[in-house]
């Protein structure tokens, strides 16, 4: 309702403009018991039914940073919703509105829990399942350096090279699918991931198709072969280094800029003097504390 009562609604903007695409982003969507409640990531992705899945064994539900509601459920959802639109208006010429629910969009990103329910992936309480940290086959493990490896040996032919770099006789080890027996597998997985270096065991399994990767810092991530050899992450002019924008398209890919990001308000005066606001209407909308201003110190 916040654009409604600037007098911004779609309703007013889309008679201005039958194309528009209007696209509304809000946790709980525009209708419903929750629509007006305020809440954040974990709301949603509790309300979502996702939040009971995540977490491991005889412990609280967990939710993974703020990820899964307000960036992929909501972010990435949204901006597809909008694609989609645009795609819709190239036939039909008319916009549309979007009601992007952060909690339908983390729940529908996550459709693989309820189709595959019936497989009986998620029979066992949680983090005792195959996926959810509950295998000994697909866990992390701390390395003698404190660090930490990232095992995902589901197939069993990928599981039969993890027992192999691991020292282990397969013929003297339970079977892979033995349920019962992985609190104990997961044991002696640890006892022997924490008697080598993390650099050790990437030496160990990086030739290989045993599915195990090292767990990498942000601050490690950029000097890693592979993600140097792919320039998956860049640098900016002031040293600071982020993801480079994803997926790569082969013709027209994205041209990351090198620059700092702007300080919020940075440009606020000059974009507004561009569209035609006078100096002193710019004081006063700042003086009314409607717009922010913040400019770079010079370096002299």
């Amino acid at each position: 309702g916040v654009m409604e009562k600037l007098g911004l609604g779609p309703e007013v903007l889309l008679k201005e403009n039958p194309g528009l695409i209007y696209a509304r982003l809000t946790g709980f969507g525009q209708m419903g018991k929750y629509a007006k409640s305020a809440g954040h990531d974990i709301n949603y992705l509790a309300l979502s039914g996702v939040l009971s899945k995540l977490g491991r064994k005889d412990e609280n539900p967990y939710a993974p940073v703020n990820l899964l509601a307000d960036f992929a459920g909501g972010g990435v959802m949204c901006a597809m919703g909008i694609v989609i639109a645009l795609y819709e208006r190239a036939r039909s010429g008319r916009g549309q509105i979007i009601d992007a629910s952060m909690v339908e969009g983390v729940a529908y990103l996550s459709s693989f829990l309820w189709k595959s329910d019936n497989l009986g992936l998620w029979s066992r309480p949680r983090g005792e399942n195959l996926l959810d940290s509950g295998a000994p086959f697909y866990e992390t493990y701390r390395t003698s350096d404190g660090k930490f490896m990232a095992v995902g040996a589901l197939e069993p032919q990928f599981y039969k090279q993890l027992i192999k770099g691991l020292g282990l006789d397969s013929d003297e080890f339970p079977t892979q699918m033995s349920i019962s027996d992985w609190p104990e597998m997961k044991k002696k997985f640890a006892s022997i991931f924490a008697q080598k270096t993390q650099a050790e065991w990437c030496s160990i399994f990086d030739s290989t198709d045993a599915c195990v990767t090292p767990v990498l810092s942000l601050d490690d991530v950029a000097s890693h072969q592979h993600n140097k050899e792919r320039s998956s992450f860049i640098k900016n002019d002031q040293g600071e280094i982020s993801p480079r924008p994803a997926p790569l398209l082969s013709r027209t890919p994205a041209v990351p800029s090198c620059k700092r990001d702007p300080f919020i308000g940075e440009h606020t005066e000059e974009i507004l003097l561009e569209y035609g606001f006078t100096k002193q209407e710019i004081a006063k909308l700042y003086s009314d504390k409607a717009i922010e201003f913040n400019k770079p110190k010079a370096n002299l």
